[in-house]
This record gives C-alpha cells, sequence and structure tokens, in this order.
C-alpha cells in the first residue's frame, strides 16, 4: 500500500495518540503538584500568623467577666474567600458519584476559616478579647446550582479594649 499525502508514518501517529491521550493526565498532575504547593504556603502563613495572636483569645461567649473596665468596643469583621484546585475539583466528580465525605474540601474550609478569623484580628489590633465570635460560611456559584468550587468564610466579633490603669 502506497502512503497517501497527509498520512502519518506509523512511528508519529503512534506517538501522537500517545501525547493526546496523555496530555489530560499532564494538566491534573500540574494542578496536583501545583494546588500542594499554594496550599502549603497558605497553611504556612496561617501557621506564623496564629502565632502572633495567640495571646489574644477570640470566644463565642457573650459577656466579659465583672474584673475590668472596657474602655471600647467595636464590630469587627474579616472574610475570605477560598477556592479549591482543579485537582480536588476533579477528584470531588468521584465523591459526588459514589457518595460519602468530601475530604479534598475540608482543607478548604479549614482554611478559610482560620483566615477569616486571623483577617478579623488583624483589622483590630487594639484589641485586648474579641468576644461574641461568629463564623458564617457560604458557597460560590454562578447561578441556577452551577457551583464555582469556592467558600466564602465570614468571622465577626465584638473587639473589647480594656481600660488600662496608670501604675
Amino acid at each position: 500500500m502506497e502512503p497517501q499525502p497527509g498520512d502519518l508514518p506509523q512511528g508519529l501517529e503512534i506517538f501522537m495518540s500517545i501525547l493526546f491521550f496523555s496530555i489530560p493526565f499532564v494538566v491534573l498532575l500540574f494542578a496536583y503538584i501545583t494546588g500542594k504547593i499554594t496550599e502549603k504556603r497558605h497553611y504556612a502563613s496561617i501557621h506564623e500568623r496564629e502565632g502572633h495572636w495567640l495571646s489574644i483569645p477570640a470566644t463565642t461567649g457573650k459577656q466579659l467577666p465583672d474584673l475590668t473596665t472596657v474602655a471600647s468596643a467595636d464590630l469587627v469583621v474579616g472574610s475570605v474567600v477560598v477556592s479549591v484546585d482543579h485537582f480536588k475539583r476533579f477528584l470531588s466528580k468521584f465523591r459526588m458519584v459514589f457518595g460519602g465525605e468530601m475530604k479534598s474540601y475540608s482543607s478548604v474550609i479549614d482554611r478559610g476559616r482560620r483566615e477569616a478569623i486571623l483577617r478579623m484580628k488583624e483589622s483590630s489590633p487594639e484589641a485586648d478579647l474579641f468576644l461574641n465570635c461568629r463564623l458564617e460560611t457560604s458557597s460560590v456559584s454562578k447561578g441556577k446550582g452551577k457551583v464555582v468550587g469556592c467558600a466564602e468564610v465570614l468571622a465577626y466579633a465584638t473587639a473589647v479594649r480594656f481600660q488600662r490603669t496608670a501604675e
């Protein structure tokens, strides 16, 4: 059989087929690696900043002890929108079919909660206590049930600053 114009040699045709079918796996591998790196960097930032704010509590209690005089009390807010990477989105499609806990989204929610609380605390660095701390979450969507794969977390509390005694 004589080769026709436009026909590829057998070896090149096999190579092109392998390349064509391996592209999705390469893209998923790239998404996995970049997602892991991004998540690891974000967690490192969160750990460092949490260490700075560890001495200032954020409590869900609504009342203060009668031990100190309050100098000021202000509403403070911190919010963040955290997205899931493409690899986790890909894995979640399988979980939707088979059911069960979507562990790939757990870290997104965890990072969102911790980041929102940190941003709330950073919005009032002079506070001595964050009272009645609350968290609200919502998913971001394109409308009509089309979920984007993002979670918004809003943290709010009352930032209390105690009156300093002159010593």
